[in-house]
């Protein structure tokens, strides 16, 4: 299970790296890379206020949101910021996959994927509703990414739950994630937490017993960790229990080609701020 959705996040994430964002939010009115992201993820929630979007992506900082959101929308609106995202995943895939978004298995793989989001819930999965009702781009590859971000989304939406749960917080994860190397040196930056904030909440981890006095992961905190991507494996088992296990297993073989194509031509960085490794380097063929 763990494969397929790397093989998903693969095919999802590079729309926030590829150099072809930067140019289309720029004729969309915004510059810099926060502002982009900001205003892309967030343009399926409508123009909803920097305390909704802290809510709904969990680990950054207040502050670091509230500098983008409202902001892009006075500067652009999420219709614009919807379709220069689009855009950018034409763009970058046709760069990094050439013929490969033409053949049958990129269609294939859409009409999987599309289906796995249509039987799933959307009850407490608020980024995933928001980007599952989305309009349903024609083309096969644009179809593909489309139902990659909201299945990567159903995922993100019970892991924040199962951080919830474990009573986690945003910059907790944060500093869980980097004692376990899993995230850059400058993740605090990349997530607008102080120097303070970070203290605090390795503090916090402290006492509970999952960092020890140097700063690293207890086997108390490697536990607790399993636990939460345990818990997340569970909540995130319905777009693949829809598609069964042949379904599934099908749609990883269609996928593999694709996030080869994205991951050696450069469209997703390691290390990476999402904790992501790399596939070929975590024991999944590609």
């Amino acid at each position: 299970m763990d494969e397929i959705w790397r093989l998903i996040e693969c095919c999802h994430a590079f729309v926030y790296f590829v150099p072809e964002a930067r140019d289309a939010y720029a004729e969309a009115g915004l510059t810099g890379f926060w502002r982009g992201y900001f205003a892309s993820r967030a343009a399926a929630l409508g123009t909803a206020p920097a305390e909704v979007v802290t809510a709904a992506f969990h680990n950054f900082a207040p502050r670091m949101v509230a500098r983008a959101i409202p902001d892009v929308w006075r500067r652009s609106s999420p219709t614009a910021v919807l379709a220069a995202r689009t855009a950018i995943v034409d763009r970058a895939l046709r760069r990094l996959a050439g013929d490969l978004i033409d053949g049958p298995a990129v269609a294939e793989a859409a009409a999987l994927a599309g289906r796995a989001v249509d039987a799933s819930p959307v009850a407490g999965r608020v980024m995933f509703a928001a980007h599952a009702a989305l309009p349903r781009p024609a083309e096969p590859h644009l179809a593909l990414w489309h139902a990659a971000t909201a299945l990567r989304e159903f995922r993100g939406d019970g892991h924040i739950a199962a951080l919830l749960t474990a009573g986690i917080d945003g910059c907790e994860a944060n500093v869980l994630s980097g004692a376990l190397g899993l995230t850059p040196p400058e993740q605090r930056d990349h997530r607008g937490w102080t120097e303070e904030e970070w203290a605090a909440a390795a503090g916090r981890l402290r006492a509970r017993g999952l960092l020890d006095g140097d700063g690293a992961v207890t086997p108390d905190g490697r536990a607790e960790r399993q636990a939460i991507e345990d818990l997340t494996d569970r909540l995130a088992r319905p777009p693949l229990d829809a598609l069964g296990p042949d379904g599934a297993a099908r749609l990883a073989d269609l996928l593999r080609p694709l996030a080869r194509a994205i991951v050696e031509g450069g469209g997703v960085p390691f290390p990476n701020a999402m904790a992501m490794p790399r596939p070929d380097a975590s024991g999944l063929a590609f």
